[in-house]
């Protein structure tokens, strides 16, 4: 039986509380506008908050959009800062209560999980086992049912108050891509009078997207039985040493996910020998090794030009391009790319030995 939870809405709606989500929230973003207003009177603004959520009156801000075309089309909203404070604190509380009923399959948005252990968890299953079944999910965040995703957060949270905050997120969804699907039990109304879809952006639509899979986590690990499993978002494989098994697992899916209103891609779900080489998570999979995709290099050499020109124009302080580079840098020592990191950073002061040198000295 599953354990719901009540007197969750103080933990979080608490001066405390919101101060320190302040903090945590505008880690990285101290030079924007909107994060320096709210810091420059943050006593008030929290208290403001606190006293919003407390009388009830608290209602979601408007998003901002910004349409992003690298590495693919997609469309990140960006929530107030006020309300990222909130979102912070209410994770916080909600997050670990949702936690304890994970899977050690899902690695995404999820401490000590991540995005390099479902590589290793990946190639793992890969070597062991001689077919997978790579799936990926149709629009996945746009096509969140939020009726069925306010089932899942009520399963394990029955604090009215804090359910209300929730709520009140879930619907304040702006506009995403369309996902005019139908399904079974549908009527010719049902795909356009449906509430669906959750912004790409925000703290609380991560963790939502991990709770919406989770039943798919434990039917793939409890009912199908597949040996080998690892899902990041909605990214998934399946490993098996029997392809018949695999070929009857996605007619399975199809029919579960049909359940959830989500449906399978039709062009990247696929069922392939383990063996080959695959692209999962941003790096190229090989037995014998791995590699990062020639768009990535492509794309970092061409941001690597405009931060050098703009550092060279004293437009962008040092430690902004560190920061830009280090993650790159961060994410390119999981891969085969010694050799090209020396090419890449060998003209001048971003060279990765100079860049951990000056980061160990200042």
């Amino acid at each position: 039986m599953v354990k719901r939870h009540f007197d969750l809405f103080d933990d979080f709606a608490n001066f405390a509380a919101l101060d320190v989500a302040a903090t945590r929230a505008a880690r990285g973003k101290r030079g924007k506008a909107s994060v320096a207003r709210f810091l420059a009177n943050r006593e008030r603004e929290v208290v403001a908050l606190c006293d919003a959520l407390h009388n009830g009156s608290w209602q979601p801000g408007r998003y901002r959009v910004m349409q992003l075309t690298d590495p693919k089309p997609r469309m990140i909203s960006a929530a107030p800062f006020r309300d990222r404070v909130l979102h912070h604190a209410l994770c916080d509380v909600v997050a670990p209560i949702f936690e304890r009923g994970f899977t050690d399959d899902s690695f995404a948005n999820r401490i000590g999980f991540g995005t390099h252990r479902a590589i290793a968890r990946y190639e793992r299953y890969r070597d062991r086992y001689a077919w997978v079944l790579r799936c990926d999910i149709w629009r996945y965040f746009p096509a969140i049912d939020h009726d069925a995703l306010k089932w899942d957060l009520r399963r394990r949270i029955g604090c009215p108050r804090t359910l209300d905050v929730l709520d009140k997120i879930v619907d304040s969804a702006n506009a995403q891509e369309p996902v005019n699907l139908y399904f079974k039990g549908d009527d010719l109304f049902s795909p356009f009078a449906r509430r669906r879809g959750l912004p790409i952006g925000n703290l609380t639509s991560q963790l939502f997207g991990n709770v919406y899979l989770n039943a798919m986590d434990h039917f793939i690990r409890e009912v199908l039985r597949i040996p080998g499993y690892v899902r990041y978002v909605d990214d998934f494989a399946l490993f098996s040493n029997d392809r018949a098994k695999l070929e009857d697992c996605r007619n399975c899916l199809d029919a579960w996910l049909d359940g959830r209103r989500l449906r399978l891609h039709p062009h990247k779900t696929r069922l392939e020998a383990s063996c080959l080489p695959t692209e999962f998570l941003g790096m190229v999979l090989m037995p014998q090794g791995r590699r990062l995709p020639a768009a990535n290099v492509t794309r970092f050499r061409s941001r690597l030009r405009g931060l050098r020109d703009r550092w060279q124009a004293g437009t962008i302080v040092e430690d902004e391009v560190r920061r830009r580079v280090g993650a790159w840098l961060a994410h390119a020592a999981h891969a085969d790319t010694q050799a090209l990191r020396a090419t890449l950073f060998r003209s001048g002061w971003f060279s990765p030995p100079k860049l951990e040198g000056r980061a160990a000295g200042s």
